[in-house]
């Protein structure tokens, strides 16, 4: 018998069209050995929140390049808690200053990945923080 695979979501939020990027995490991650399901583009928080809950995943990736990152991923943390997924990470990327980035953790986003970050370093955030579910 096999050992249980990380179970991704990754998501494009919002009103961004571009997703090259999140396409090659979804990729690597593949490559990883991880299985990953990825939604498409122009979610909105309450159809990635579902998708995630049908899909029993154990994280969450959000690719935001709009700016509506401030908004986007608190909404989706505390939809993911009023479902009863709060074991669940929300981790994500994209254009967001790092200013930011302190404020998006204490609203419970577990790590932010900034262009040019590579994808081993998302890799070791998945596998170092994330125990595949029976």
């Amino acid at each position: 018998m096999s050992e249980p695979r990380i179970r991704v979501l990754l998501a494009k939020p919002g009103l961004d069209g571009h997703d090259r990027g999140v396409k090659v995490i979804a990729r690597a991650l593949r490559d990883a050995g991880m299985e990953v399901i990825y939604t498409g583009l122009r979610q909105t928080p309450e159809q990635i929140v579902n998708a995630a809950l049908q899909e029993d995943v154990d994280i969450v990736g959000l690719s935001i390049l709009s700016g509506a990152h401030m908004t986007i991923f608190p909404r989706i943390r505390n939809l993911m808690q009023e479902r009863g997924m709060g074991d669940v990470l929300l981790f994500g990327g994209g254009i967001i200053p790092e200013e930011d980035i302190p404020k998006l953790k204490e609203a419970g986003v577990s790590e932010i990945f900034l262009p040019g970050t590579s994808t081993e370093d998302i890799i070791r955030f998945i596998r170092g923080n994330v125990t595949p579910r029976e």
